[in-house]
């Protein structure tokens, strides 16, 4: 199976027209317009049932002290954890593409609460809803994709890897509020194949010379 994107090239760029978060004019930082980026695939296995979609970012800082701090940086030997930014389940076995901008285009404060997505799809919540949850102006369910926005002073190139799986079952059977962690132990036992699309990003002005 083979997942591509016109939006971006593997181990290439993403443009920050599918980030939530790019360098300012006046500042580090500024909104992006966090639109999600076009993905598109094939070679799907015999059998197939549903596919579930993951974007997730391995390279996130595991301790805050540093992040987006002035006259400091995030050193790029800092262990790292995981970051969720889209979790998309129940696709169509039919679908073979989801269009740029089709699920995201903007960013929604607390959170979109309906995001679209195929027919029949169900969207999972993102890590922004606990990145937010201390932001009285944020917090909320974050569903659907939300894009990069890694620290503008972190030294380390973030990879967001695009994960298709191709499910031997119609449905994952998840109700109600679901992350990744629920997620991913449903899975087990029903893969019939997985391709990933990795792209980088930073909004480090050194890595992006």
């Amino acid at each position: 199976m083979q997942l591509r994107s016109r939006s971006f090239a593997p181990d290439q760029a993403i443009p920050a027209e599918f980030a939530f978060g790019q360098p300012g004019t006046d500042g580090p930082f500024a909104l992006a317009p966090n639109r999600n980026p076009q993905l598109a695939w094939d070679g799907v296995p015999p059998g197939t049932r549903s596919f579930v979609l993951a974007c997730i970012d391995n390279d996130v800082p595991s301790r805050g002290d540093d992040v987006n701090q002035p006259d400091r940086v995030v050193p790029a030997d800092l262990p790292r954890v995981a970051f969720v930014h889209w979790l998309l389940i129940d696709i169509p076995a039919d679908q073979r593409e989801i269009a740029a901008g089709s699920v995201s285009d903007g960013i929604t404060a607390r959170g979109k609460r309906n995001p679209p997505g195929p027919a029949g799809s169900r969207q999972g919540l993102n890590d922004y809803t606990g990145w937010f949850a201390h932001d009285p102006a944020m917090s909320g369910d974050y569903y659907g994709y939300d894009g990069p926005c890694p620290p503008w002073n972190d030294t380390l190139l973030h990879h967001y890897h695009f994960r298709l799986l191709a499910l031997d079952v119609p449905s994952l059977g998840l109700s109600g509020r679901f992350t990744w962690a629920e997620a991913e132990p449903a899975l087990r036992g029903h893969v019939l194949a997985e391709a990933v699309l990795t792209g980088t990003y930073s909004m480090n002005p050194a890595l992006r010379s």
